[in-house]
């Protein structure tokens, strides 16, 4: 079967829902790291998916590194990909103030969340996230602290395991540090307490996407340009333009696809430009709204529902 790259799953809360693939960074600070001991590593991924969970989304494939992290999600909506960004950073936040006594220190930390919207970019973000494990100096199957170990394993988990839903209440709340209910989670842990990515991760939806064919997952791995991928998954943040910079970028494509000038284009014309723009541009609704001489309210509202490559569903 062809890969399907928005499909339907059943959620946390039971619903089944169309999902769409997203890709969470977070990054720490420079003076700061995400992740100094193996309890740390540990709680940043269990954080990935308690987070996740909490937001009604699954998790694909994550991974944790000292000063950041990745996770590919399946999630109903931009905003709840948002949601679990924000979540995955709060949490880890009050972890390293609790074990530190570092309270604040990721407060200017950034989270950044990516709408995967044609296949090739689902493939190469999926590849590049194991990829990081490389920067550890050691090999991607060996890195303990990615759900990497969970792909093309058939959904098995090889080491003696434990339901998270069969611990008592007070042995999640110490293993998780949440007082969320995890009862229902389908998740495995291990003698060590750590989490089998195989019970966690949809591993499905990682494996449809390269064919089912792990050579084709290891050899995107080894070749997915790794400079671009962080281009588009990290550093590309909200940019400044000029206004005379972007009403020149405006009015270039309004002559490009609709032969006409800004002043002349349809309100519909106006709404199908703004996803691209704001999205491949990193500018502003401010500025969007300014260019396109739009209600800023209007353009704000416009974002998360009238993006043409999928329509999101509302929140």
């Amino acid at each position: 079967m062809a890969f399907q790259r928005i499909v339907i799953r059943t959620l946390p809360d039971g619903r089944s829902a169309r999902v769409y693939p997203f890709h969470i960074s977070l990054e720490g600070m420079e003076s700061v790291l995400l992740c100094r001991d193996e309890e740390d590593y540990d709680q940043l991924i269990k954080g990935f998916h308690v987070s996740a969970w909490k937001c009604n989304c699954l998790v694909v494939i994550d991974i944790a590194m000292s000063n950041h992290g990745h996770v590919a999600i399946l999630a109903p909506s931009m905003d709840h990909a948002a949601q679990v960004g924000e979540l995955i950073k709060k949490r880890h936040s009050q972890f390293i103030a609790w074990k530190y006594n570092e309270p604040g220190v990721l407060s200017g930390s950034r989270v950044d969340v990516r709408y995967l919207d044609y296949d090739s970019y689902v493939r190469n973000a999926l590849a590049y996230i194991p990829r990081n494990a490389l920067d550890a100096h050691g090999r991607i199957e060996d890195y303990l602290w990615s759900g990497y170990r969970g792909m093309f394993v058939e959904g098995k988990s090889h080491h003696a395991c434990r339901r998270v839903s069969a611990l008592s209440r007070r042995e999640r709340e110490s293993l998780f540090r949440t007082h969320a209910d995890l009862s229902g989670v389908p998740w495995l842990i291990n003698s060590t307490g750590y989490l089998e990515p195989a019970s966690t991760c949809d591993w499905q939806y990682l494996e449809s996407a390269f064919n089912h064919d792990q050579a084709f997952f290891l050899k995107t791995i080894g070749t997915v340009n790794v400079a671009e991928m962080r281009q588009k998954l990290v550093e590309n943040m909200r940019q400044k333009h000029t206004d005379t910079e972007m009403m020149a970028v405006i009015s270039e494509m309004a002559d490009k696809f609709y032969g006409r000038s800004v002043p002349d284009l349809s309100p519909d014309m106006k709404a199908k430009m703004i996803t691209y723009l704001y999205r491949s541009y990193r500018t502003s609704v401010p500025q969007l709204a300014r260019c396109l001489q739009l209600p800023r309210e209007l353009t704000a509202r416009l974002l998360p529902v009238r993006n043409r490559k999928a329509v999101l569903a509302d929140k």
